[in-house]
């Protein structure tokens, strides 16, 4: 009676959650510097004696390395970045604002998943192309005399009745720390947006974790709708998070069931905690690194509050040639696994890197807003062996560059010297990119110079406005020391000038965040 009590009562919470933003946690927080000169850790304070009283472990993890600074064009006139499409901090500040009432900790902000969140409209590739490449420069609004350049990518969307088979494997953490109703139960609520989508061609087997791993469904056609919707409601959670053991197996019932022409992903859902056997983030990444070369891509999916390992799912996505996610509620897990299931699950290029020169004779000195765990060295543009990140199908991914233009004449750079006739004195700068087929070895080169015509900032697109409206916020949020005269109210007010269409809410949504922290900041 206990046990079906308990399942009635957390799929009620589940829903209250999903509507009022249920589910609170008040702890304080602390910073921790582990290393100044490499990486920022910031770890949230245990949350309660119920957890230490179950064993269970608290805190939170979060990591981002030290912010990018101004750097002078004629030292350094190259920036060389992976592709991130990663949305998991947006939806995660989401839950610390709407649900637990604070602001989050700035380590937890990455403005470059806060850009690339949003669907910005843009025209999609020709002629066979994976994706198709937008720049626009106009003014920064929160550094009066600087500009900021918006390169963009906008992959090719897939509707959902013509992507390739798909051999999905959902790895479930099935622990003790999973009982909690933003955790297991909205796990169970999100898988079953997915499969409600799958097709008599799709396979789906079902692993789970707790204190040891073990195979819950066998590879079953998407049409047996009903199989697969009963395992999932049978899941309970509880032991300890046995999460290598249960990546080994999944990993080997994916490659069981791999074929050509098939979409063969695994699924993560976790806090992210990992307590049992392998559970250093080395030796998890280690172990990703040697499956993901056998064409099997990994999704994580982030779960919960109070342990939720942010820094570990970061690492097991970037290395596994995937995406990272955090599900806050229902509308994120529909959001994720039904109108984007295009985006989240079929890969269109890997690999993907982007450099880009800035011209000396007018840019004086330039800084890449956020990416900052994904700055790559000028070499290894060209390096094939260097592994960069993964573009889905319908995924726009969005670079921001502020930089000072210069009036006087300089030397000229890389591009802009010994070019053989070549005139590129009228350019900001040039953008090169680099990607691979899914399945491909050797990278394809795509390039497009960026003309030196800048517009005001109220002439810019909505993409364009919108888009600095978001990282305006994240540098507030992320206590950025180039935030200049960013504030909440004026990220608030250019985001509400920039809402287009917003046909499913998002921009509305996120302007309403901006409100609700803006009221905890005060």
């Amino acid at each position: 009676m206990k046990r079906i009590f308990f399942r009635v009562a957390t799929t009620l919470l589940v829903a209250a959650a999903a509507t009022s933003g249920c589910a609170r946690t008040e702890a304080p927080y602390r910073a921790v510097h582990p290393c100044k000169k490499a990486t920022l850790a910031y770890e949230q304070a245990p949350t309660g004696a119920v957890a230490a009283a179950r064993g269970e472990p608290t805190g939170e993890a979060y990591e981002r390395p030290p912010e990018q600074p101004f750097a002078t064009t004629q030292s350094r006139p190259v920036s060389t970045v992976s592709v991130d499409v990663d949305t998991a901090s947006l939806s995660n500040t989401r839950r610390f604002v709407e649900q637990q009432h604070k602001l989050p900790p700035p380590q937890a902000v990455r403005i470059e998943e806060w850009v690339n969140a949003f669907d910005y409209g843009l025209a999609v590739p020709t002629e066979g192309r994976p994706f198709a490449v937008h720049t626009e420069v106009t003014d920064a609004p929160w550094r009066p005399g600087h500009k900021l350049a918006r390169i963009s990518l906008q992959s090719r969307r897939v509707s959902q009745e013509a992507l390739p088979p798909m051999n999905l494997v959902f790895l479930l953490d099935t622990s003790g720390s999973m009982q909690a109703p933003n955790k297991l139960p909205l796990v169970q609520a999100s898988l079953r947006m997915l499969v409600r989508r799958l097709r008599a061609q799709d396979r789906v087997a079902i692993v789970t974790y707790a204190g040891s791993a073990g195979l819950v469904l066998p590879a079953t056609t998407g049409d047996r709708k009903k199989a697969i919707l009963a395992a999932i409601d049978r899941l309970q959670a509880g032991g300890s998070t046995a999460g290598a053991a249960g990546i080994q197996l999944a990993y080997q019932v994916a490659r069981a069931g791999a074929r050509r022409g098939v979409n063969s992903r695994v699924i993560l859902a976790t806090d992210g905690d990992f307590n049992v056997g392998m559970s250093s983030d080395a030796s998890l990444v280690r172990l990703i690194e040697t499956q993901r070369d056998a064409g099997v891509f990994l999704t994580v999916l982030g779960f919960g509050a109070g342990n939720y390992k942010d820094s570990k799912m970061q690492k097991l996505a970037d290395h596994g040639d995937g995406q990272h996610a955090y599900i806050d509620g229902l509308r994120e897990a529909h959001k994720v696994l039904a109108r984007q299931m295009g985006s989240t699950l079929l890969t269109v290029a890997k690999d993907v890197k982007v450099q880009v020169e800035f011209n000396p004779e007018r840019v004086a000195s330039w800084r890449l807003i956020g990416y900052d765990n994904r700055r790559m060295a000028a070499r290894d543009f060209d390096d094939d062996r260097k592994d960069a990140g993964e573009l889905g199908a319908g995924h726009s991914v969005t670079w921001l560059y502020e930089f000072v233009p210069k009036p006087s004449v300089a030397r000229r750079g890389l591009r802009y010297h010994g070019n053989r006739g070549q005139d590129g004195s009228q350019e900001w700068c040039f953008v090169k990119l680099r990607h691979k087929a899914p399945t491909g070895g050797a990278s394809t080169l795509q390039t497009s110079p960026v003309s030196d015509r800048a517009v005001p900032f109220a002439q810019a697109s909505e993409s364009t406005r919108f888009a600095a409206a978001v990282a305006e916020a994240g540098l507030v949020l992320s206590q950025s020391e180039h935030a200049g005269r960013a504030t909440l109210a004026s990220a608030m007010e250019r985001a509400s000038d920039a809402l287009g269409t917003d046909l499913h809410g998002d921009r509305a949504a996120f302007v309403d965040l901006l409100r609700r922290a803006r009221a905890l900041s005060r």
